[in-house]
Order: structure tokens, then sequence, then C-alpha cells
């Protein structure tokens, strides 16, 4: 099974924070705050039914939430 395209909001210098997805070389949008560039990924993600990855200013992932279609294997 192909792997879900990822978004990530990552930190940068500067004190910046990019909405970047996998496989590309430059962001897709730069935000002086986390929550605007998380925002920005969340609609993106929404759109593309992509993986939202978000890390923390060491780069470490904190919170991911999925979008799109994804197979439940819980009965119920």
């Amino acid at each position: 099974m192909p792997r879900k395209p990822q978004i990530s909001v990552e930190p940068r210098q500067g004190g910046r924070w990019a909405v970047q997805t996998d496989g590309t070389q430059r962001a897709d949008s730069l935000h002086a705050r986390k929550s605007d560039a998380t925002a920005r990924a969340r609609e993106l993600a929404e759109n593309k039914g992509a993986e939202l990855v978000i890390r923390d200013e060491r780069g470490r992932v904190t919170a991911k939430d999925s979008h799109g279609n994804d197979p439940r294997r819980i009965k119920g």
C-alpha cells in the first residue's frame, strides 16, 4: 500500500515556521507564528488528503493528524 503524502510544519532559522510537503525542496509557505503555519498546513492536508505532521522548535514530532480516506480497521 503506498504511503500517504505528508505536509509538515517545521521550524526555520530566524524564528519562522515553514509549511512543507514531503518530496519538495522549497517550503509551500513561511509564517511568523506556529499557529498560522499549522492552520495553513491543515488546510493543505485536507485538500490533498495528506497526513499533517507538526514539529516543535527542536524538530521533534509533537502531533500527527491524518486526512483523507482512512480505512477503518475496527468493527463498529
